[in-house]
């Protein structure tokens, strides 16, 4: 069978399977989950020997730290998957839920309800908790699920999918809800993304190069987001001990994730002060900062910035940093620079934070909270499909609620129209 061959099949069943998904009660969704966790629990020494072999095989090939970081699972992050799993379980059942109901002058009452997406294609890079993730997400919803992950993670992907294939059978679903793909030939990538009669969304996880080309190839609608560049802007009416605290972990918990901060913005009338604070601990975390002709000249660590720096998303041991006027100034220049992925502003001025909420033009706005919580699990989804900053649809971390759509009912009692 060849690589169109394959995918059309694995199509084919997942449309099938969706019908299932969609008519599945909540019990037994909720069934599915809890066994796929316990087996996971159950399966943890396997779970880290399957990924010890891609690994060994990521670090003969010469992947790089970040990746090797997403590959890399603990047994912390594997009682994590089976968390989410419960999580999701526990959450609140967004399908058939019927809102906004309104009588017209002809006597129908028009509402709305919550339903599935149908298939979902998800592709992505080196994280096998995505393989969980995105699974226990359409299963909630009542989706059916295609999943292509990277070559780099193909053992453990492989080994997860036998355990929510037996979840999903012995809760008398459709194994074939989730598909996890097992060829590594890129070809099936392309397959995938115009598969139109049998996939309705394509959800792409990974690296800018691997978006960019999700999205212009894709012949189906693609929820996505292709930088993490955020920013932590402390305004001159910060807290200090509390703006190191927010940049500590916004940038240095984790160098490889989306939502870490990659350019701080520091207020002109406190730049003297803070600075020499901020870059002390940044230094001490083995951070370089680029910076702006002011940060140079009060922190002499820093080297000077490209206006590429203020743009980059570097998922390294790298910041940028500017001093700005004040929040005005610091709003514009996220709102030209950044990815609009997630900006955290520090300040003690209430009118001020709520300036940023309101004129920061990002999928997710915080005041005096670490950027590195902008994530489906902290949330309270259970998990996330993937983070969206498009503007359609879905926007943010993409729970359940961003993989369902909403329908339009119409109730009656006889009514014809004039």
């Amino acid at each position: 069978m060849n690589i169109q061959e394959y995918m059309q099949k694995l199509g084919q069943a997942a449309r099938l399977a969706s019908r299932a998904m969609a008519k599945a009660d909540t019990q037994t969704k909720n069934q599915a989950l809890l066994l796929i966790a316990a087996a996971i629990q159950r399966e943890a020494k396997a779970l880290l020997a399957a990924n010890q072999l891609d690994i060994a095989a990521a670090k003969a090939n010469g992947m790089e730290d970040a990746m090797l970081d997403r590959l890399t699972l603990s047994e912390k992050s594997i009682a994590n998957m089976a968390e989410g799993l419960t999580q999701i379980a526990s959450l609140p059942d967004p399908i058939g839920e019927m809102s906004d109901f309104k009588y017209r002058p002809s006597g129908i009452q028009i509402g709305k309800m919550r339903v599935p997406l149908g298939v979902i294609g998800i592709i992505y890079e080196a994280r096998p908790n995505v393989t969980i993730d995105a699974a226990g997400l359409c299963i909630k919803s009542g989706n059916a699920c295609i999943l292509r992950g990277g070559s780099e993670a193909i053992h453990c992907n492989q080994a997860l999918a036998k355990l929510v294939h037996e979840g999903l059978t012995k809760a008398g679903l459709p194994e074939s809800a989730v598909l996890v793909v097992e060829t590594t030939d890129r070809a099936a990538v392309g397959e995938l993304i115009t598969m139109k009669a049998y996939v309705d969304v394509i959800v792409p996880r990974g690296g800018k190069g691997l978006i960019e080309r999700i999205s212009n190839e894709a012949r189906i609608p693609v929820i996505k987001h292709l930088d993490g560049n955020c920013h932590v802007y402390v305004d001159d009416e910060a807290d200090l001990e509390k703006a190191v605290r927010i940049l500590e972990n916004s940038k240095t918990q984790r160098l490889g994730t989306c939502n870490t901060a990659e350019s701080l913005l520091v207020a002109r009338s406190i730049a003297s002060s803070a600075l020499p604070l901020l870059a002390k601990m940044l230094v001490s975390k083995g951070i370089e900062i680029r910076g702006c002709a002011e940060t140079c000249t009060i922190v002499k660590e820093a080297i000077p910035a490209t206006e590429e720096d203020f743009y980059t998303e570097y998922l390294d041991a790298i910041i940028s940093c500017k001093v700005v006027s004040g929040v005005d100034e610091a709003i514009a220049h996220i709102n030209q620079h950044s990815s609009q992925h997630t900006e955290a502003i520090v300040t003690e001025n209430y009118t001020k934070a709520r300036q940023f909420l309101r004129e920061v033009d990002s999928s997710s706005v915080m005041v005096n909270a670490s950027t590195r919580f902008a994530d489906g699990f902290e949330y309270g989804l259970g998990a996330e499909i993937g983070i969206s900053t498009d503007k359609l649809h879905a926007r943010g971390p993409v729970g359940l609620e961003g993989l369902t759509s909403l329908k339009y009912i119409v109730l009656g009692n006889g009514e014809v129209r004039a």
